[in-house]
């Protein structure tokens, strides 16, 4: 747990330092890093996974009942940030994707192995292949293009926005319909490690970069400021989430521990992602990653003597 904190505390300075010490240049290295991990890492991960990936009994039904939550909480994001808030757009998009894209591969999968023990990386795998990352590319690339500023203006131009957009989604739906053969296992082991622990430090790096650059602009220094977006955005991420997990669970089958885990994790960073390639309030996003990520390190680095 303590070298997972510290990724990410590392990671982090390490992004905030180059935009310092480059500026622009630090921020076009991101761009260009964010389109490798949308084009390159992630459909390799995704396919590989999901390829070799087996689900039934109360596994596979917990899996549905993570999409039932997030489903509420994001109507419920939508909702407050419209009619209660009146946030504009790009910021209600940014609202709706804290919210519903949960840092389950760059964080939530090592705290489960860390908290809960190595046999949680399996769940907490399957969590963040099946929920989080069908959520990111079809939910998440979904409000982007229905938010954003750089989607287009009619529907067929945000429609199409979201589909050329996002090559994930095809790796994804090839990693459920090809046969095992064609994802040998040595490579599958590569894949659920890239998942599971390489990714952290370049999502955490992005992170700091535009910290970073939004301080140097003065639109807040660290810790950003808790607005109240940011803290629509934490109650339904940290608390509402996991506890409507935690109620369909009891009425319904037993979940793995790793999965109600995973529902209460932080925001995630590929929030930022989808607000790059769409045009959302990344200052928002940054700031709602930050604090959410803060607070669920601490709690974890409170509670891994207890557990």
């Amino acid at each position: 747990m303590i070298l997972v904190a510290l990724a990410i505390v590392a990671s982090t300075l390490v992004g905030a330092f180059a935009e310092r010490r480059y500026g622009e240049g630090a921020q076009r290295f991101t761009r260009r890093l964010i389109d490798v991990m949308v084009w390159v890492i992630l459909p390799f991960i995704v396919f590989f996974v999901v390829a070799r990936l087996h689900l039934g009994g109360g596994v596979g039904i917990g899996l549905l009942l993570g999409y039932l939550e997030l489903a509420i909480v994001g109507v419920l994001a939508a909702q407050i940030g419209t009619r209660v808030l009146k946030l504009p757009r790009p910021s209600v998009g940014t609202l709706i994707l804290t919210v519903i894209l949960a840092n389950t591969g760059y964080l939530g999968t090592p705290l489960a192995g860390a908290l809960l023990g190595h046999d949680a990386l399996a769940p907490a795998i399957a969590w963040d292949t099946v929920i989080s990352q069908v959520m990111l590319y079809t939910a998440g690339f979904a409000v982007g293009a229905a938010y954003g500023t750089d989607a287009g203006e009619s529907p067929r131009e945000r429609a199409r926005a979201f589909l050329t957009k996002n090559p994930v989604i095809w790796a994804l739906i090839l990693g459920l319909i090809v046969p095992d053969a064609l994802a040998p296992e040595a490579i599958v082991r590569v894949a659920r490690f890239g998942a599971a622990y390489a990714v952290l430090p370049l999502g955490f790096f992005m992170l700091g970069v535009n910290m970073m650059a939004e301080r140097e602009e003065g639109s807040f220094g660290f810790p950003p400021p808790l607005s109240p977006a940011v803290g629509v955005s934490l109650a339904l991420r940290l608390a509402v989430a996991p506890s409507l997990l935690a109620l369909f669970s009891a009425l319904t089958v037993s979940v793995p521990d790793a999965y109600l885990l995973q529902a209460g994790m932080s925001s995630g960073i590929n929030a930022l992602i989808v607000g790059h390639l769409y045009g959302l309030d990344l200052r928002l996003a940054a700031a709602t990653i930050a604090w959410s990520t803060t607070l669920v390190v601490v709690l974890a680095l409170i509670l891994s003597p207890i557990i």
